[in-house]
């Protein structure tokens, strides 16, 4: 049947796979180097800093936010993972979706998720900026952006295994610093701290016990949450440049959920119970404050330099993730076709094309911080979520396409099929339902929704563009 995919060979609707067995990508990152992207790649600065919010929208409840967004995110992660396990690709979901739904969905949630990691390069380089221009008074911001957008720009345009490298330390420096912030945390909440005592369960059932803010508290709480799991889909684009990807996505998934529950629940239990929800310190900086109340010496710029690495790894990972999403759709023709260049196994076109993109979005937020940058924000305010809805419409087609067609590619299995998916499909319209209620989120959705459509329709006639030629 015309623009049906060979599960078997792993051949593409557009008849240009986009795989580990077929493309020119070098294939150097090890297991070690996706073990730690994955784990590294659930501790990103919005843990550090915008959990904050979170946690003065939704008090103690904020636990069981972080919590219920986390099992939603595992089940997205556990349906990409099935999928790239049996089908290892550069585009990731953009492929799967290709392949399961149509040309269009593949370009539509390729370029959003495109779109959505390059917006956050320019986030994450300001960020970074902000930072260094405090250590360094009289520097300004736009050097240390140009300095940072050049660095991990030219370490992309070197091989795949310098990024592995550089990205593995970033994630062992994430990984050592949350670790040892829930050792010290566990140890005061337990009263073994010298010098503190426990406060047992008085911060999380006193100052308004445990939802003060009550459902609405919840509600933003869990969309304030929600969004900070983000970098988990980037182990499934590298692991199609590993020596093993099978093994590597497997690998990745299975251990997501031990991740999320110890790094971002734990963190959370830990910084409600030590200190009340409602102190002005958490607002600015929840693990700032949770060290300036043990009485750690310049808790502020301890944490000032975790949140630098985390951006900065974040700023790597984004390059690199975006690079990769934009050679495969430019690879399965969904892109220019100059872009689609390798050398030395690296897609430097498309390495540059990303970088560029994200400076210029910085060079937005000078121009014109508060309209064609918000806009720009507001448009991938909710990409992640449309992401998600092709990840689990593309499980859907592709595990009963697998199992008539190919069982032994299903190492990863979704659990309890198809309810769960079903579950996940019901979660995402929930929470963008959600996002429609609130004020601050309803404009960001509207905006998605407007970038959505508008690929989808380039997408669609692209599609019958190309259908007519054939």
């Amino acid at each position: 049947m015309p623009g049906t995919p060979d599960l078997k060979t792993g051949g593409s609707p557009t008849g240009s796979p986009d795989g580990p067995e077929s493309s020119p990508l070098a294939h150097g990152l090890r297991q070690r180097h996706l073990s730690m992207i994955a784990l590294g790649g659930v501790i990103g600065a919005g843990l550090f800093v915008g959990s904050g919010a979170g946690i003065a929208a939704a008090g103690p409840s904020i636990v069981l936010a972080y919590a219920l967004s986390g099992l939603l995110v595992m089940l997205v992660m556990r349906m990409l993972g099935e999928m790239s396990a049996a089908h290892p690709a550069s585009g990731s979901f953009s492929v799967h979706a290709e392949r399961a739904i149509g040309p269009w969905a593949g370009f539509t949630s390729g370029w959003i998720f495109w779109t959505l990691l390059c917006v956050a390069v320019a986030v994450e380089a300001l960020g970074a900026a902000a930072i260094m221009s405090g250590w360094f008074p009289g520097t300004p911001d736009w050097l240390w952006v140009a300095v940072f957008m050049a660095v991990f720009c030219g370490i992309n345009m070197l091989s795949v295994r310098n990024f592995g490298e550089y990205e593995f330390w970033f994630a062992a420096l994430k990984v050592a610093a949350i670790v040892l912030f829930l050792l010290l945390g566990a140890a005061a909440v337990l009263g073994l701290l010298p010098g503190t005592e426990s406060p047992g369960a008085a911060n999380l059932t006193g100052e308004g016990g445990f939802f003060p803010g009550g459902a609405e508290g919840l509600v933003a709480g869990l969309l304030a949450s929600l969004f900070a799991y983000g970098g988990l889909e980037t182990v499934t684009i590298a692991a199609a440049e590993s020596h093993d990807p099978v093994r590597g996505v497997a690998k990745a998934v299975r251990t997501a959920m031990w991740r999320i529950a110890v790094f971002y629940v734990g963190s959370m239990l830990v910084i409600v119970t030590l200190i009340p929800w409602h102190d002005e310190s958490v607002l600015s900086g929840p693990y700032a404050a949770v060290l300036d109340h043990l009485g750690i010496p310049a808790a502020a710029q301890i944490m000032n330099a975790v949140v630098l690495v985390a951006l900065l790894s974040a700023m790597n990972a984004n390059i690199y993730g975006a690079s990769r999403m934009a050679y495969s759709l430019v690879r399965r023709g969904e892109g220019p076709a100059f872009l689609g260049k390798t050398t030395g196994g690296v897609p430097r076109r498309t390495v540059l094309a990303s970088s560029a993109f994200g400076f210029f979005a910085v060079l937005l937020s000078f121009w014109w911080p508060d309209t064609v940058f918000t806009w720009l924000l507001n448009m991938v305010g909710a990409a992640v979520l449309v992401v998600w809805g092709f990840i689990a419409v593309s499980q859907l087609r592709t595990r009963r396409r697998l199992e008539r067609e190919a069982p032994e590619k299903l190492v990863v299995r979704m659990w309890l099929f198809p309810v769960l998916t079903w579950v996940s499909l019901a979660a995402v319209a929930a929470v963008l339902l959600l996002m429609l209620r609130e004020d601050a989120t309803r404009i960001q959705l509207a905006f998605t929704a407007g970038l959505t459509l508008a690929l989808a329709v380039a997408g669609l006639l692209r599609q019958r563009a190309a259908a007519r030629v054939r």
